[in-house]
């Protein structure tokens, strides 16, 4: 084998240009790929980070009759926090968060929105919600700058909001927007609004009663409630799970186009060699070679091509990437319109199996694209080769 090795070094490097061609098509392969997945990577910890810091915490329990997709199901999404989960709430790993249906009235304009009512003194998720501990007439609000941008709305402007209370009662009253919020996940800022939990309470004639139940710590084992349904943290993110998958299933194509323009230039380069060696191979049968050592030594010729292009791209590929996981890829346009938990900027996450993975699929395939047209060795005729005759 290291005679073998030895051997397919010196002949590749005696190829010369054709060699380096090859061997630079390979590397743009291993680079592209494990850049790509590396973004794909860093987008789904990212957006899951986000989601967990501003919206889905550890876990959550919702009310059995909660369907974020219905709008319908919020007037009766709703009941009193359980006694056995009082104790965490206190203690500000848990939060209560109580969801209702409003209409906003904003410079004489109807708008339908979702009121969410959450303590403004809780240190769970990441958003200012010590904002809404404001003294006014009016209701402190908070908005997301989606809805400020949708509403032409800024801070301290003062706004209708109209809801309909647990017995069917209409009601209205004034709210001042007290903060607006940025945030890498549209579905906490479109078409909703944040008021103090203990406020909407009061409005909807609904005290010490809530819909979604958010806590901290995703490890601890969690008692079933009734009325209420548990939901992990997988449960919540599936969405973007989902959404990860089907965007790589998509680069697959991509990166399978790519790496069948290299393995096709390996290939000729393969079938050339066979045809244009003839004789080497035939004197190597001739010195005593098996068939089977001879196609072996060109299926390491060829495999070689793809240790010198991972070689070759740590030269370049990893200043590269090193650098794009620093600075980032920002996106050409603004990613609030896409609908989806995505930064403005992606940083690309390198895991080590990604790398080993993208290594061990590339050379693997070269190898047997190597060993496809060397099997032709094993049929040659000795005396016919040595001549420079193809049987």
């Amino acid at each position: 084998m290291i005679l073998a090795i030895k051997l397919a070094y010196r002949n590749l490097m005696g190829a010369g240009l054709r060699t380096w061609l090859n061997v630079i098509i390979l590397s743009f392969s291993f680079v592209l790929i494990i850049f790509m997945k590396g973004i794909m990577s860093g987008w789904d910890q990212q957006a899951k980070t986000d989601m967990r810091n501003m919206e889905t915490g550890g876990g959550q329990y919702w009310h059995a009759l909660y369907d974020p997709f219905d709008p319908f199901s919020l007037s009766d999404s709703h009941a009193s926090i359980p006694q056995e989960v009082s104790q965490e709430i206190k203690a500000g790993d848990m939060v209560p968060v109580l969801i209702a249906p409003g209409t906003l009235y904003p410079q004489g304009r109807l708008q339908s929105v979702v009121i969410k009512g959450i303590d403004p003194h809780q240190k769970l998720f990441s958003l200012p919600t010590q904002k809404l501990d404001t003294a006014s007439d009016a209701i402190p609000a908070m908005i997301g700058s989606l809805m400020a941008k949708s509403l032409k709305a800024s801070r301290g402007d003062v706004m209708t909001l109209r809801w309909r209370d647990v017995n069917g009662t209409f009601d209205a009253r004034e709210i001042v927007i007290t903060e607006i919020f940025s945030s890498n996940l549209p579905q906490i800022e479109t078409g909703q609004i944040y008021v103090p939990l203990e406020t909407l309470q009061n409005m909807m004639l609904m005290p010490g009663e809530a819909t979604i139940l958010t806590f901290r710590d995703s490890q601890k084992e969690r008692p079933e409630l009734k009325n209420w349904a548990h939901k992990t943290t997988a449960e919540l993110t599936a969405s973007v799970d989902s959404l990860i998958k089907t965007k790589t299933a998509g680069q697959t194509v991509l990166f399978l186009i790519l790496l069948l323009l290299a393995l096709l230039a390996v290939f000729d380069t393969q079938v050339l060699s066979i045809f244009r060696r003839q004789k080497e191979i035939g004197t190597y049968i001739a010195l005593g070679y098996t068939r089977s050592q001879v196609v072996g030594l060109f299926t390491v010729e060829g495999t070689m091509h793809a240790i010198l292009a991972a070689l070759l791209s740590v030269a370049y590929g990893l200043p590269f990437l090193a650098w794009m996981a620093k600075t980032g890829l920002k996106m050409p346009v603004d990613t609030s319109e896409f609908g989806m938990a995505i930064a403005q900027t992606l940083y690309p996450v390198y895991p080590a199996g990604l790398v080993i993975m993208t290594i061990v699929s590339v050379t693997t395939a070269t190898a047997l694209v190597s060993y496809w047209p060397s099997r032709r060795i094993s049929k040659m005729n000795p005396t016919d080769a040595l001549r420079g005759k193809l049987q």
